[in-house]
């Protein structure tokens, strides 16, 4: 996608509306891509779950054995070509003066526009919930098409399926209630077990050297390991919102929960996630 590909951002992409109190971006919704609220509360959630998982990974941003990439896709700055793709502007502040980074307003379930052989690296991370169940083994088709000649891919994405660490949580538990309702909501339109399946995508594709690893984030501090206690700790702020963010429109929506049996499970779960004693994490 060059410069002279790209529109002026329309009207319809930037409309927003209220719903259960929470701001949406119409455009998502109403193409069934993105279920998300765009308001200044999942700004901040975004903000801390990237801190969480800049702390999960040590500070790094890269994991490919690539020492100065030119062109990347979504990722950090160098001093190359940094490109990002987002379906909605809304969570957009970029810092002025970025000459280098470029921001466009895109849908990835739609084929990329890039050109062929482009880009170092690209970054694919926490997009399952925008996805649609069908698009995927297109999508990482589009991304080995997108990428130079020994370039390299990096997908990050979460199983939001409740777990204990000890066994405590039991089967009836609102987390786990939780936890099944949104698979079952979600499978309406996405694949919440794409996570589980991505390194057989990436193979089947074409892609080759595919390392896939499983790591598990704690929900609240409850690790005896000083490292995961701390991440479980930074983790429990990030947990306490997106049990409301991401569940609120499909629960509501498709399944027809009402508003008040909805803030009732959250309320539930929320308090079952940050128990130390119950050890609980995602995978």
């Amino acid at each position: 996608m060059s410069q002279a590909d790209t529109v002026e951002l329309s009207d319809e992409v930037q409309e927003t509306f209220v719903l259960h109190n929470r701001l949406f971006q119409r455009y998502a919704i109403n193409n069934i891509t993105y279920f998300v609220p765009v308001d200044e509360d999942e700004t901040l959630r975004l903000r801390i779950q990237h801190s969480v998982l800049t702390m999960m990974f040590d500070n790094r941003f890269i994991f490919p054995p690539i020492n100065t990439p030119r062109r990347v896709l979504d990722c950090g700055f160098g001093t190359g070509e940094v490109r990002g793709i987002d379906i909605t502007p809304h969570h957009h502040n970029p810092d002025e003066g970025l000459e280098n980074l470029y921001l466009d307003i895109d849908d990835l379930n739609m084929p990329f526009q890039f050109p062929s052989n482009h880009f170092d690296l690209i970054n694919s991370r926490l997009v399952a919930g925008g996805i649609n169940s069908e698009r995927w083994t297109g999508y990482v088709r589009d991304i080995l098409r997108s990428l130079r000649p020994g370039g390299w891919v990096q997908m990050v994405e979460i199983d939001f399926n409740a777990q204990s660490d000890n066994g405590a949580l039991a089967d009836n538990s609102a987390l786990r209630q939780w936890s099944q309702t949104y698979l079952y909501a979600m499978e309406q339109c996405k694949n919440p077990r794409a996570p589980r399946r991505l390194g057989g995508w990436l193979r089947n594709a074409g892609f080759t050297d595919v390392d896939e690893r499983m790591i598990q984030l704690p929900m609240c501090a409850w690790s005896d390991n000083q490292r995961e206690y701390d991440i479980g700790a930074a983790n429990q702020e990030n947990v306490r919102m997106l049990l409301s963010s991401l569940a609120i429109y499909p629960f509501t929506h498709y399944l027809s929960m009402s508003i008040t049996e909805f803030h009732v499970l959250v309320a539930k779960a929320r308090t079952e996630a940050a128990n130390p004693a119950l050890k609980t994490r995602l995978d």
